[in-house]
């Protein structure tokens, strides 16, 4: 899979850009400031309909403008199709297919498969809970974008069981019965779309666990690959497998305390992708607080890594990015990273120096400054 062709309207600091790619290597090269990371951070949007730096679409939206438009031709086994997405802030996103609206935006998500390595990655390890819940729920809806829908019904549902539990504290006789019964029903919504996000979590974090520990050997010195491990860690005890009945368990169990708090304790929302380094259990240890500068960088690249693999084991090759990421790193670590992916069937890359760009990785380059992008 890869990008043939890019277009850009009122994204980030473009008023307009049209930008033909081909397949292998190509490295956009400049100044901070002058948008290189927009370029690739485009791509990236069509792939999971959301931004490696921002959390909201509004800073997307060029400053005067109405809407963004980002319009992709992918090529796939030797087809192409036209993707498009409308950024509306304040208003519904749409989505296109070869000029074919969708019903809904999210629908375009996994259709173009990227995995970006950049500076940010490093709240993988040194982050909160959050940014590892959100790397997990990314790469399930690349692997299955039903579950796009799956998560964002978690968040309604969530977000109105909180605010029932706010009227709950201070809700008293015929009121709070009625509220009572009312938080029942959420309670109902809530194990039924939570069980199966969390499932989908543990699964993926089971089948992520290879190719993570293969991923650190390659880019740690002198690691082997069981030093670095995951486990995902779930505020609902039980079976994997069918997590309904515990979770209805443990709702009941903490009801009080969460009508006392106003907020929902148990669920995704509230669970931990666990990451740890030792070469034994016995010797292991959290990598947040523990570990190194060197050797979170290595695990935040060996969690990007093992997502690219898993992909790749899908029967679909990922859209690579590497923004700015070999600034971060020394020599042998660029040298290492970039044998492991050279042979992607696109690579993006952006750097401010040519001379961050390992020789692996030298392909097509583009000078980019004042907004203008060149070919060199």
């Amino acid at each position: 899979m890869h990008v043939a062709h890019l277009t850009l309207h009122d994204f980030r600091s473009y008023p307009e850009l049209e930008l033909a790619l081909e397949p292998g290597v190509t490295a956009f090269v400049g100044r901070n400031g002058q948008g290189k990371t927009n370029l690739v951070e485009a791509i990236d949007y069509l792939s999971r309909l959301g931004s490696h730096r921002v959390a909201s679409d509004a800073p997307l939206i060029r400053a005067g403008a109405s809407q963004s438009v980002v319009r992709a031709a992918v090529v796939k086994d030797g087809r192409t199709a036209v993707l498009e997405v409308e950024l509306n802030p304040g208003r519904a996103n749409r989505a296109r297919i070869n000029r074919s609206p969708l019903t809904r935006a999210r629908d375009i998500v996994g259709i173009v498969r990227t995995v970006v390595f950049s500076p940010e990655d490093l709240a993988l390890v040194k982050g909160d809970p959050s940014d590892r819940r959100r790397f997990l729920d990314d790469l399930l809806v690349l692997r299955t974008p039903r579950l796009a829908g799956v998560r964002s019904d978690y968040d309604r549902v969530l977000k109105q069981r909180n605010s029932l539990l706010k009227t709950l504290y201070a809700a008293r006789g015929s009121a709070r019965d009625a509220a009572l019964a009312t938080l029942a029903v959420w309670d109902e919504q809530l194990v039924a779309v939570g069980s199966e996000l969390l499932a989908a979590r543990i699964r993926l974090t089971d089948d992520l666990a290879p190719y993570l520990g293969k991923a650190y050997e390659a880019v740690a010195r002198g690691a082997s690959r069981d030093d670095a491990r995951i486990a995902y860690r779930s505020t609902v005890p039980g079976d994997a497998d069918d997590p309904r009945p515990a979770y209805v368990e443990e709702l009941a169990r903490r009801q009080r305390d969460e009508i006392d708090r106003g907020l929902t304790l148990v669920g995704p929302h509230r669970d931990e992708l666990e990451l740890t380094l030792g070469p034994g259990d016995d010797a292991r240890l959290p990598v947040k607080g523990y570990a190194s500068h060197g050797e979170s960088w290595s695990f935040a690249l060996a969690l990007r890594l093992a997502a690219y693999d898993l992909l790749r084991s899908d029967g679909d090759d990922p859209i690579l990015v590497l923004d700015d990421v070999f600034a971060e790193l020394d020599a042998g670590r660029r040298s290492q990273l970039a044998a492991l992916v050279a042979g992607a069937e696109q690579v993006l890359v952006t750097a401010a120096v040519e001379e961050d760009v390992p020789p692996e990785l030298r392909g097509t380059t583009f000078r980019v400054a004042g907004g203008e992008v060149t070919r060199a």
